[in-house]
């Protein structure tokens, strides 16, 4: 972690603090066919189909429940729909009730989530030497172990998430960030090694935790598992060959962006945290809970409590204005990361809670805003006309289309037009760090 840069250079990088639990103790960190979403329905269960994979960790129960309608092509002169996606690093339960929390939330307005899950959440600390970590002592991690009691937690509400319809993505394991064994310094094969173990440790939890009277998860994880975010937003460039290898479909580890539609890189969907009007200051800021964070009380978690009103007004308004500005112009899509964390009394979880009410307002009210997980967002871009695409990127942060959307986006012969009209603009948010 680094502080504050001097004058307006916002401090940007992603957080990567462990889960604390609730004893004070640092632990690691459209429409619903398919099933109903509203408060009070009952919860969701597998097909009867259910056939175990492996040692039963994980089984196959038929296709995912409360997905969207398959995509089709945006129509010539539509307004794209304001796609968010709502994603979350780590996805470890810890007794603070925050992945409970936000599973209710998101089920209330009809949402769906991206959990990267971390391998070693998963992982009782007897069998820490299972993993072999490159560059990095055997059994060596730079979060801690979760207790027996809040792996089961975990289990169960990953589980859940996605009987709700969100994705389980990947964190990765051991979260290292700083020295010779970061992972900004892993080649492909080390990403390689990363992956398998992270897999590994989803599809054995069974055999490596000797519980035989815990419920599987629902889904086969090689298949589930299309994309993550890396520590720290670090080695993206190494990490991305290994993810074409492995049929991966976008990743969401690129050190910083901007609200402009995404392009793929090395063949993979690049969805970036993105720099966002930090209200009351001159630079921007990532749209993540630690970044907040690191700008508000330079890095630490626990500053003095009459701090902490304000602080949470600025990052909610923060994602507030994020969303609007995409919204209100160029339709970007808006990607918002966090983390199960009561840093600073909780107000980064109040903040993201705000954010998402404000926006599914805007979609009850009948605007096409559609609140999704990266994997159903990469299914949107897959269906997309290339010229389409090509299209919408041409327009920048804050820019409205020329004419209106019914003309930017008619019939041509797939020659991409560039026409677009300034909107908001954007200040250049200088501080990537990772």
């Amino acid at each position: 972690m680094i502080g504050l840069g001097a004058g307006a250079a916002a401090v940007s990088l992603a957080g990567c603090g462990g889960l604390t639990g609730s004893d004070g103790a640092d632990r690691a960190g459209g429409s619903r066919p398919g099933g109903d979403d509203r408060p009070g329905a009952p919860e969701p269960e597998p097909s009867k189909t259910a056939r175990p994979i492996g040692d039963g960790s994980t089984s196959f129960t038929g296709k995912q429940p409360h997905q969207p309608d398959r995509p089709v092509p945006l129509e010539p002169g539509r307004t794209p729909p304001q796609f968010v996606v709502f994603s979350w690093d780590g996805a470890g339960e810890v007794g603070n009730g925050l992945f409970p929390r936000f599973l209710d939330l998101a089920k209330e307005h009809g949402a769906h989530m991206t959990f990267f899950l971390s391998g070693l959440y998963l992982l009782p600390e007897s069998k820490k030497r299972l993993y072999d970590p490159p560059n990095n002592p055997r059994g060596a991690s730079d979060i801690g172990y979760l207790t027996d009691g809040h792996i089961k937690d975990t289990l169960k509400n990953v589980r859940r998430a996605w009987l709700e319809g969100h994705e389980i993505g990947t964190h990765f394991n051991g979260h290292f960030c700083a020295g010779s064994g970061s992972v900004g310094n892993w080649t492909p094969r080390q990403w390689r090694s990363e992956i398998e173990q992270a897999t590994s440790f989803v599809k054995e939890w069974r055999t490596n935790s000797g519980w035989t009277d815990l419920e599987s998860l629902p889904f086969d994880y090689d298949k589930e598992l299309v994309g993550g975010r890396t520590p720290c937003l670090l080695g993206q460039d190494n990490l991305l060959p290994t993810a074409r290898e492995l049929g991966w479909r976008y990743d969401a580890s690129s050190p910083g962006g901007r609200q402009v539609w995404p392009a793929k890189k090395q063949g993979i969907w690049d969805l970036p945290l993105q720099q966002i009007p930090f209200p009351g200051r001159s630079f921007e800021v990532l749209s993540m809970d630690y970044n907040m964070l690191a700008n508000q009380s330079l890095n630490s978690t626990n500053a003095p409590a009459h701090n902490h009103p304000g602080w949470r007004r600025q990052s909610a308004q923060a994602y507030i204005s994020g969303f609007r500005r995409a919204y209100e112009t160029n339709r970007a899509p808006f990607f918002i990361g966090n983390h199960f964390e009561q840093w600073n009394g909780g107000i980064y979880m109040d903040a993201v809670e705000e954010a998402l009410r404000h926006i599914a307002r805007e979609k009850e009210k009948g605007g096409d805003v559609r609140l999704v997980s990266f994997r159903q967002f990469t299914d949107w871009l897959d269906a997309q006309k290339p010229e389409v695409l090509d299209r919408l990127r041409t327009l920048d942060v804050g820019q409205e289309p020329a004419g209106g959307w019914k003309n930017f986006l008619k019939e041509t012969d797939g020659a991409a037009v560039s026409g677009a009209t300034a909107g908001t603009g954007t200040g250049s948010g200088t501080g990537n760090a990772a």
